[in-house]
């Protein structure tokens, strides 16, 4: 009888235990950013059972914002069996000034300005621009709302006029183009659940090239314009978890693009896919370990307009200004990060890193990726200016020295982490 009293007094307290319900969802701390915004997102809500795994997944999820630098939360009593949480907001200042500035195979800077509100309406919508001078003048818009017509469905729209000059490969020989890309993208956001989203939508963009000076040939046209329509089908897999500057978990993106093309004889359609595999490890308070591999194939065309380039500002520091091209590509950026300052609102981090890659050449084989004349290492070192309370305030330093057979140095600088 004893133990059966026992029992029961633990089966009412079990019973008590899931009883308790959310009366009300607060949100402090906050200025710009909407509580309505917060409460939409969130997945604790009046009437729903209280429930710690359920309010840290909401946690981890406003501290991936760009609106956000931290959230902590209080669980409050109000009557039996029911409890108001609130979440304490730590906001960031989102109308943020973006700069890449990094040298050409000339030795001459070009750069990359612009400016950008990560929390338009305070409903972390994300739009504007950039001007780019490199050699030609450039410039995009972008719109970004993830979460604009509810907590699952978004819409992103960009416009982009990048006029570049651009070395074509062919025949063991070189020639440099005016590059024109004029493009307008449309794309539905859609995210699934905490860790997984996608992207689906179509991109119609005009190519344009113009012979400016090198080698030439009957088979390479020396005027170009192809007007092309892209589907695009972007996947993320994001287990991120944010604390200041540190970033610890895994995230892996899958980009996968179809194009077809009105000149098939000169550009013809062709199929392009690519992972971006990332992993980041924790090492003690100030250790970021920081990981990238990247894995791509495009239809093997025979072409000297490949889509994949060897760049400065994409895959490997120091490389220079999109020094060749290929149909295929294989890269691995490694870095370790150590903050060497960390008080109030500012960090200093220094980090070393290995940026490594090998490409197929167009109309190649798998071989390609292991001849050592397509092999770039280049070890380098960096630092980090981190504002703590500006999202992705991070004006980056790198130097990257080349180590392979060809290969040169050069700096790089940017805001935001290389990756």
């Amino acid at each position: 009888m004893k133990y059966l009293f026992v029992l029961l007094i633990l089966f009412s307290a079990l019973a008590n235990a899931q009883d308790n319900t959310v009366a009300d969802l607060k949100v402090q701390g906050n200025k710009k950013l909407k509580s309505s915004f917060v409460k939409k997102l969130s997945k604790i809500k009046p009437g729903v059972k209280l429930d710690s795994a359920v309010i840290e997944a909401d946690v981890k999820l406003l501290k991936r914002l760009p609106s956000i630098v931290n959230v902590n939360y209080e669980v409050l009593k109000t009557e039996e069996n029911t409890y108001n949480v609130v979440y304490h907001i730590e906001e960031n200042f989102t109308i943020i000034p973006s700069a890449n500035v990094y040298t050409t195979n000339d030795d001459e800077f070009a750069y990359r300005l612009g400016l950008y509100e990560f929390n338009l309406f305070g409903q972390n919508m994300i739009f504007g621009g950039f001007y780019q001078k490199d050699i030609y003048n450039s410039y995009a818009l972008k719109f970004r709302a993830p979460f604009l017509f509810s907590r699952q469905f978004g819409l992103a729209v960009n416009y982009q006029d990048l006029t570049t000059q651009e070395p074509v490969f062919f025949d063991n020989r070189v020639a440099d183009y005016k590059y024109n890309n004029e493009s307008i993208e449309v794309l539905g956001l859609f995210q699934l659940n905490f860790t997984n989203r996608f992207e689906v939508g179509l991109n119609y963009f005009t190519e344009d090239y113009t012979y400016k000076f090198g080698a030439t040939s009957p088979n390479v046209p020396q005027e170009l314009k192809v007007n092309k329509l892209l589907y695009k089908l972007i996947y993320e897999y994001n287990d991120l978890n944010y604390d200041y500057q540190y970033v610890e978990g895994f995230r892996s993106i899958l980009n996968f693009q179809y194009v077809t093309s009105n000149d098939e004889k000169q550009l013809p359609s062709f199929v392009i896919g690519w992972n971006d595999f990332q992993y980041f490890k924790r090492f003690g308070k100030r250790g970021n370990w920081a990981s990238r591999l990247r894995l791509g194939l495009a239809t093997n065309n025979d072409t000297p307009f490949a889509p994949f380039a060897v760049d400065n500002n994409v895959n490997i520091r120091g490389v220079g200004n999109v020094i060749d091209r290929g149909t295929g590509a294989i890269v691995l950026n490694t870095e370790y990060r150590q903050t060497l300052y960390d008080k109030g609102w500012f960090s200093l981090q220094g980090n070393a890193f290995v940026d490594a890659g090998s490409w197929r050449n167009p109309g190649g084989d798998f071989g390609d990726f292991v001849d050592s004349d397509n092999l770039r290492i280049y070890p380098g070192f960096g630092l980090r200016f981190i504002h703590k309370k500006i999202f992705n305030a991070i004006f980056r330093i790198d130097y990257g020295i080349g180590v392979t057979k060809g290969s040169t140095q050069g700096l790089v600088f940017g805001i935001g982490q290389y990756f």
